[in-house]
């Protein structure tokens, strides 16, 4: 018989299951996401840093563990939540379970729950700390109320700078906040040699790399903590350069920082691959792969600096700006996604022609 597991959440609900995965207890923000397939792209999506991850599909596990489908080498999140995972996987790419591969990252989970009913309790009280613990809690414990996600850009950015496909006839410079590999690939793909650089890389250096263009890649945590400042500030000076800039996902949080607009904490975020972005300038809806819990603010997009170029069909929060005095813009989907979908794979085209245009 499994060992008996627990989900207590900041506002004292408990939910009673099986642990999996690594033994022990995981504090983190608890966060639901949508997707039906792709669980190995979330479980190592670092933009889910310091979070307790659930998936709403009730079946986890059945294709097993494809190494070659993984966006990053670590787990990121704190733990994991499913309803039922599977222990039988089939799939010729399979290298292993689930369980397994939790286990040899060190990643607490948890199965057997109401992840229905914990998702409703998400959706109506906002996304809120929690913790899988092997002990049935009494009370909410202090580390669940006192947790917050510190220094991610941090702990998810590369430490050295390093190239891919060096051969390739147009130059990227990929600031990494904490990337997707699939960025890496679809700009591989498209002949481009991608030097991905740290975090903190000061603007004069990426400016000596004499690159085509800049990409701003995925992150984790809130753009506005104080951590990120000096990335801002960075990010000021590479606008003026007045080369072709992408920003992707807190990419484009940053960017939108960067010329003086909000940002919000969204209630419970979207995470999933079926997220439907409609393209203000075309009236088209596209149905994208989406992981934030931050938004730019529309009302705080300056006329004068850029426009909104995209929004959420579920919610009408921000998904994308076009910028005025630069070849600048960014969405807040994921153009990249792997496993899906791949409606917004276009826009990796339109940046390459933007640079063709400047050079």
């Amino acid at each position: 018989m499994p060992d008996k597991a627990y989900l207590v959440l900041e506002n004292g609900a408990v939910f009673e299951g099986y642990g999996f995965g690594a033994q022990g207890e995981a504090v983190g923000e608890t966060v639901f996401t949508t997707g039906m397939t792709g669980y190995l792209e979330t479980l190592t999506d670092k933009s889910y840093y310091g979070q307790l991850v659930t998936q709403t599909f009730p079946l986890i596990g059945n294709y097993g563990v494809i190494p070659e489908d993984f966006e990053s080498g670590v787990i990121a999140a704190k733990g994991y939540i499913v309803r039922q995972w599977c222990q039988d996987p089939s799939n010729f790419r399979s290298e292993g379970e689930l369980d397994a591969f939790l286990r040899s990252r060190g990643v607490v989970g948890l199965y057997g729950i109401d992840t229905r009913r914990l998702t409703k309790q998400l959706r109506e009280s906002g996304v809120m700390n929690g913790m899988i613990t092997p002990r049935k809690p009494e009370g909410v414990p202090a580390a669940v109320k006192n947790f917050v996600i510190r220094d991610s850009v941090k702990s998810c950015s590369t430490d050295t700078e390093y190239t891919v496909n060096p051969g390739g006839n147009v130059k990227i410079a990929l600031l990494d906040y904490g990337l997707k590999e699939n960025i890496i690939r679809e700009l591989a793909r498209r002949g481009c040699a991608v030097t991905v650089l740290p975090h903190n890389t000061p603007a004069e250096r990426v400016r000596a790399l004499r690159p085509d263009g800049i990409m701003l890649s995925n992150g984790p945590g809130d753009p506005r903590d104080a951590e990120n400042a000096r990335i801002v500030e960075n990010l000021k000076l590479l606008v003026e350069y007045k080369i072709p800039i992408f920003g992707i996902c807190f990419g484009n949080q940053l960017l939108a920082l960067a010329h003086g607009f909000a940002i919000e904490k969204l209630k419970y975020g979207h995470r999933g691959a079926n997220q439907p972005a409609r393209d203000l300038t075309t009236g088209r809806t596209y149905i994208t792969s989406q992981n934030h819990g931050y938004a730019v603010v529309s009302a705080s997009i300056d006329a004068r600096l850029g426009t909104e170029w995209f929004n959420n069909v579920n919610d009408g929060t921000n998904e994308g700006v076009l910028y005025k005095n630069s070849p600048v813009s960014s969405v807040q989907f994921h153009p990249e996604a792997c496993s899906g979908p791949r409606d917004a794979s276009w826009l990796f085209d339109r940046f390459m022609a933007q640079m063709k245009e400047v050079r």
